[in-house]
């Protein structure tokens, strides 16, 4: 069986630090892991999307439309701007927060309720405040570890592997902060 997942959102986000955890746990774990990035204008807060397929064997690194199982979303609009990937019955985890993008303008204006018509959609559609609680946390930064955490939720690898790689890729003196976004992303979903 292969995983498909896809993580969208905004430059600055880290979309990238997310999916690249997620593909060394997978690696680690034993899986075929192919991952690849799509970048934009994301230094500029553009759109940054990162598709993650793990398997027994996997030959492309890009989700087709319609395949995703999870997607991972950690801004609003961007879940409306990248559902056509999930399947029927996917999950998408959302970050109930708000980023304008720089194209809004006065004709063009920011979708009133994206969440609600995410859930209008045959996807099975969970929220997160990761920024509120990376704000807690003392750091906005690490709501990318919160989402990380929700997400760890539905794929099948071992906590043990999740906390060795973040051992191995967090700086010594940031890795308590992001373990701790990590477990409060996993409770913020029970």
């Amino acid at each position: 069986m292969t995983h498909n997942l896809l993580f969208a959102g905004v430059g600055g986000q880290g979309v990238v630090l997310a999916s690249e955890v997620l593909a060394l746990v997978a690696a680690a774990e034993g899986y075929d892991v192919k991952q690849g990035e799509v970048h934009g204008a994301a230094q500029r807060g553009g759109a940054v999307v990162s598709h993650i397929r793990f398997g027994a064997r996997v030959y492309s690194p890009l989700n087709l439309r319609g395949q995703v199982d999870v997607m991972l979303a950690f801004e609003k609009l961007e879940a409306v701007r990248h559902a056509h990937y999930l399947k029927p019955g996917g999950v998408i985890i959302v970050n109930d927060h708000r980023i304008e993008p720089t194209y809004l303008n006065t004709t063009v204006k920011y979708p009133d309720d994206p969440i609600g018509f995410m859930k209008t959609k045959p996807f099975r559609v969970l929220t997160v405040n990761a920024t509120e609680i990376a704000r807690r946390l003392g750091n906005e930064r690490v709501a990318s570890l919160v989402m990380l955490g929700a997400v760890s939720k539905f794929i099948p690898l071992k906590a043990e592997t999740w906390d060795s790689v973040l051992r191995q890729r967090i700086p010594a003196k940031f890795l308590e902060l992001n373990q701790r976004a990590f477990a409060e992303g996993q409770r913020a979903l029970q």
